[in-house]
């Protein structure tokens, strides 16, 4: 399976063409999941095979954390002072995806296993702290 082409960014890692790229939705699970986490696909740019999906540690900017909001009264328009409704504020920053990062996973999970000319599964992966981490599914 490859990713869709339109929306990718391309990287050059350690002389090897990839391409890759983060959906702009958020998926429901992604939405909903309290701890909905960016994901990122990444294939070999010119040859096809085997597909390395990035789930990292940053919070999907469309998702909530409720560990990470609280809730905060909203006011009436009517001056009544009876609150009725809440909405959820985000306390946490949303950190951004960047090339180096990409570069950086795209090494590690080559070292432990993704062969990115192979066809096969695709490999899924974890971000945890400075590393990665093969997912258990795989």
């Amino acid at each position: 399976m490859s990713i869709p082409k339109k929306g990718t960014r391309k990287i050059i890692v350690d002389g090897e063409p990839f391409i890759w790229l983060i959906r702009r939705q958020a998926t429901n699970s992604q939405a909903d999941d309290p701890e909905g986490h960016l994901h990122v696909a990444v294939e070999h740019a010119t040859e096809s095979g085997s597909v390395l999906v990035v789930i990292t540690d940053r919070f999907h900017p469309q998702g909530y954390s409720l560990i990470n909001s609280e809730l905060v009264p909203i006011q009436p328009q009517d001056g009544s002072g009876e609150i009725r409704a809440w909405s959820i504020e985000r306390r946490y920053e949303i950190t951004a995806v960047t090339p180096k990062d990409v570069a950086l996973w795209i090494k590690q999970a080559m070292q432990i296993g993704w062969l990115p000319r192979k066809s096969g599964i695709t490999f899924e992966v974890n971000v945890i702290g400075s590393s990665i981490k093969k997912s258990i599914c795989n």
